[in-house]
């Protein structure tokens, strides 16, 4: 949160509770705005993939659509150690895509790492117990 303290701006961190690696923070983003908020709750309403399909072929061109599915697969890929040339290959994403996605993983704001860990998850309970 930015705080005006003494004339000076300030930036201070909303605390939200303890972690087990200490201080939570609150995220705060650069985008925030009425309108991303309420398609965000938009797509938070979404029950299921068939509601998605529908939703997503409404509101974006097929190439945005496809473009923001490079990247996902993109980030996958980046999170398996895989080259440049292998994800190239396999995505048909430019390096130029490659390395903007390899920047929003390391110094991005997390979302990301967010995704890819759920999808780990979900792939883990997926999974046939013996």
């Amino acid at each position: 949160m930015l705080q005006e303290i003494g004339g000076r701006w300030r930036i201070i961190p909303l605390i939200t509770g303890w972690g087990r690696g200490g201080i939570t923070v609150a995220y705060q983003s650069k985008l925030k705005d009425p309108f991303i908020d309420e398609l965000f709750e938009a797509i938070l309403l979404l029950r299921n993939e068939e509601e998605c399909y529908r939703f997503f072929e409404d509101i974006c061109t097929v190439a945005e659509l496809k473009s923001i599915a490079q990247r996902l697969a993109v980030a996958k890929m980046l999170d398996q150690d895989c080259t440049y040339t292998t994800i190239a290959e396999k995505t048909g994403a430019s390096t130029a895509t490659i390395s903007r996605v390899k920047r929003a993983l390391n110094y991005g704001a997390d979302g990301y790492k967010l995704i890819l860990a759920r999808l780990k998850e979900k792939k883990v309970d997926r999974e046939p117990k013996e």
